[in-house]
């Protein structure tokens, strides 16, 4: 069994950040996703790298339920069908490198290739333009998703640059993000209970006491996400892919 950090021995310090972490995790899957990943590095910091990734995997599925409650009627199923086959594939070459692979060199090639996504999303279209998204961009989208959501719950960025290419609307976006991630979330949980072995009855409870500061992010999420129309929506989604996957250099 990997050691993992007892979750219960924090200091008050600790606890602040893991609180506001569990408000951000609940805001950011009901559709303000940038904050998602500034919150990643901070829970490595309380717990480790690896043994973080159980941990924060099953508060993001905790939210992700809420995110596919609110917005379950808005969500685009036939691109969740699309991404499917390359994001499972993507994720079993994470669970194979996850205890080989250079960590340092995977962060700089991600965040080069979401940086690069995001500067060419900057200057493309913002109309509907599904049907000419790529079948090789999709695959790809795909595999580095299921990768990176697999190695440290990095998908997001790359998600958010796949979704705003199809010209999605603000509900539809969140709507078929939350069902993807709450799919792809679910297939991870095995390799991390049985192989990582980040999982366990501690870590479970542990992370349902934080249920409720789950819960107040999410309402908070959707009702800020009310507040924005969706041109600055998607204005906000493009800074936050930059500034988060800038972020991803100095994890």
């Amino acid at each position: 069994m990997l050691d993992i950090y007892n979750p219960f021995s924090l200091n008050i310090l600790e606890w602040v950040q893991l609180f506001l972490c569990a408000i951000g995790i609940g805001m950011a899957k009901t559709g303000l996703g940038g904050i998602g990943l500034l919150i990643v590095p901070v829970m490595a910091g309380l717990f480790g790298a690896k043994a973080s990734t159980g941990i924060v995997l099953v508060l993001l599925i905790i939210a992700d339920l809420f995110g596919v409650a609110y917005y379950h009627q808005h969500a685009e199923i036939k691109n969740i069908f699309r991404l499917a086959p390359s994001a499972i594939f993507g994720i079993f070459i994470g669970v194979i490198a996850g205890d080989i692979f250079d960590e340092e060199n995977f962060k700089f090639i991600l965040s080069a290739t979401v940086l690069l996504g995001a500067f060419l999303l900057v200057f493309q279209k913002t109309e509907k333009n599904s049907e000419k998204t790529s079948k090789f961009f999709t695959i790809f989208v795909g595999l580095l998703g299921g990768f990176s959501t697999m190695v440290g719950n990095a998908a997001g960025p790359i998600m958010t640059i796949y979704f705003l290419s199809m010209g999605f609307k603000k509900n539809k976006f969140i709507g078929t993000a939350a069902w993807f991630f709450l799919l792809v979330n679910l297939f991870k949980v095995p390799f991390q209970v049985f192989i990582w072995r980040t999982i366990n009855i501690e870590v479970l409870i542990f992370d349902l006491c934080l249920f409720p500061l789950i819960y107040i992010g999410a309402i908070a999420g959707v009702w800020i996400v009310k507040k924005i129309p969706d041109k600055p929506y998607r204005i906000f989604l493009i800074i936050s892919v930059f500034l988060s996957t800038i972020r991803l250099f100095f994890i």
